[in-house]
């Protein structure tokens, strides 16, 4: 939607609201016009209904507002003596219409002393159940989002299992585009395994200042860019689009920032022409050909002691492996008495049809790319034939521009040019993992409006493959994502504070009876 399709649509619902209680604003001492005037007539009605003034704030957060929507409604029908089961159905049912029932054909009387309190236990559930969703969308939309590891990509910086707490508000906490969806949850509803969010309408993509920008080698959650997979990780024949906060949310590591040449040679990345230089607790790791002469490694040695879970190795059926792992790895492998020679697989200068941005002729392949400029927001690039492939995507789908090639014409817009001004600025996005690892070697580059937040906190570690207590990685539990060093768990601080509250909270209880 556009500001002036914005704007109309926001007269209507101020219409709406007008029509539907300015009798009711009369008959609680108020004014008819103090209904008409937008955010004003919200704080007169929460003064008409006894509530904070400063709810109106949650009106104005995308989300936040349908869920305090039927609140209003209900109390405001209470607020009038309609407090029976019937009336709080049929409000809700008729998403707010029912007020025009009362507002117009019945003879009621403000309720000036009403009781804020529920009037029964179940009220006091409902009631607290509704505030509890209401905060934790508010948390899990602008400020903090759990997140599940669910792929390799990472293997060995975040394993699969990895259960995080991502930062909204480092970058920038992104207001949601999609209006009107299920709380607390992406693009599914759990049980019912059906879309959990109407595409339209649609709000401008906007996001609140965050307080640091996101740096080379930062591991990011992101919005899958060419997401149309009906169901994440459920790939079926269907194809949808979806809305830029409804697709798939990824994590990566940004191995080049906008305004960044990037180029891979033989594996290993290089940024403006030198090689990149990784944090301490990044781990990338490539697949080997390890030779034993035909004989057998342990499973426990290779599962354990190099921490390569099952479907990141595998025997040959000559007898040889090809296993995963980091440089440092295959260095001390090799010295087992059992290997006779360690190679790394890679792929050698040549065609790959799969890599970004699909051209064969530029010979490049997952070990071997570029170098390709990742755009930064209002620098200009060249177009042509040889270079509109790069960028294609970014001027029609990212950037929402119509774009029409005819020869060695390029029309953008219904215009003649040979130039492209970026509007805002891309990421390169990688696994750890490199040789399992679906990212932008594939599907290009990263827009920063897709950037959800960056994983600050593992606060739990699940081992599908463990026994018993075992399944619980506990030395992985509430470490820190990011920092040098090996990573320092905080799980008995945590148990310390939780004790130190159960006590408290007993001899208040305690003091109090």
């Amino acid at each position: 939607m556009t500001i002036t399709e914005w704007f109309i649509f926001i007269l209507i619902i101020q219409v709406i609201h007008f029509l539907g209680t300015w009798k009711l604003y009369i008959k609680a001492g108020r004014r008819a016009w103090e209904a008409a005037i937008p955010i004003y007539n919200g704080i007169v009605l929460l003064q008409i209904i006894k509530r904070p003034k400063w709810w109106i704030v949650l009106l104005f957060i995308p989300i936040i507002n349908l869920l305090m929507f039927p609140v209003l409604w209900v109390e405001t029908i209470r607020s009038f003596g309609k407090n029976s089961r019937t009336d709080t159905i049929m409000v809700i049912l008729t998403l707010g219409l029912y007020i025009y029932y009362i507002n117009y054909l019945l003879d009621v009387k403000y309720v000036e002393d009403r009781s804020l309190h529920p009037n029964s236990a179940t009220g006091e559930w409902v009631s607290s159940i509704v505030f509890a969703i209401i905060a934790a969308t508010l948390v899990h939309t602008y400020f903090m989002q759990p997140y599940t590891i669910p792929t390799s990509s990472l293997e060995k910086t975040l394993l699969v299992g990895d259960f995080l707490f991502v930062s909204k508000f480092h970058y920038g906490a992104r207001t949601p585009m999609t209006t009107v969806a299920a709380p607390m949850v992406h693009d599914t509803l759990p049980l019912f395994k059906i879309r959990s969010y109407l595409n339209k309408p649609q709000l401008p993509y906007f996001r609140l200042p965050g307080f640091q920008k996101i740096k080379r080698n930062d591991i990011v959650v992101f919005s899958w860019p060419v997401d149309t997979v009906e169901q994440f990780f459920k790939k079926t024949n269907r194809r949808i689009r979806k809305p830029i906060d409804k697709k798939s949310n990824y994590v990566k590591r940004c191995v080049a920032i906008a305004g960044d040449s990037l180029e891979i040679i033989d594996g290993y990345i290089y940024i403006n022409g030198e090689r990149t230089k990784l944090p301490d607790r990044a781990k990338p790791q490539y697949k080997f050909y390890v030779n034993t002469g035909g004989q057998q490694l342990s499973r426990n040695m290779i599962s354990y002691r190099y921490q390569v879970r099952d479907g990141e190795w595998g025997r040959l059926q000559d007898g040889n492996y090809i296993i995963n792992l980091t440089d440092q790895e295959a260095a001390q492998l090799a010295k087992n008495p059992t290997v006779n020679e360690i190679t790394k697989i890679l792929d050698t200068k040549g065609s790959d049809g799969q890599v970004f941005p699909n051209v064969t002729s530029f010979g490049w392949n997952k070990d071997n790319y570029g170098p390709i400029y990742i755009p930064e927001k209002g620098k200009t690039v060249k177009l042509n034939r040889e270079s509109l492939p790069f960028y294609k995507k970014i001027i029609t789908e990212y950037e929402k521009n119509t774009l029409i090639v005819n020869g060695d014409e390029i029309l953008i817009n219904g215009k003649d040019v040979d130039s492209y001004t970026f509007k805002q600025n891309y990421y390169w996005m990688m696994g750890d993992n490199r040789h399992n690892s679906e990212d932008a070697r594939y599907w290009g580059f990263v827009p920063f409006d897709h950037v959800v937040g960056k994983p600050v906190f593992i606060w739990m570690s699940w081992d599908s493959k463990g026994k018993g207590l075992n399944k619980i990685r506990w030395e992985r539990m509430f470490t820190t994502v990011g920092g040098e060093g090996k990573p320092v768990s905080y799980l008995y601080y945590f148990l310390g504070v939780l004790g130190l509250w159960f006590a408290y909270d007993f001899y208040k209880k305690r003091k109090n009876a």
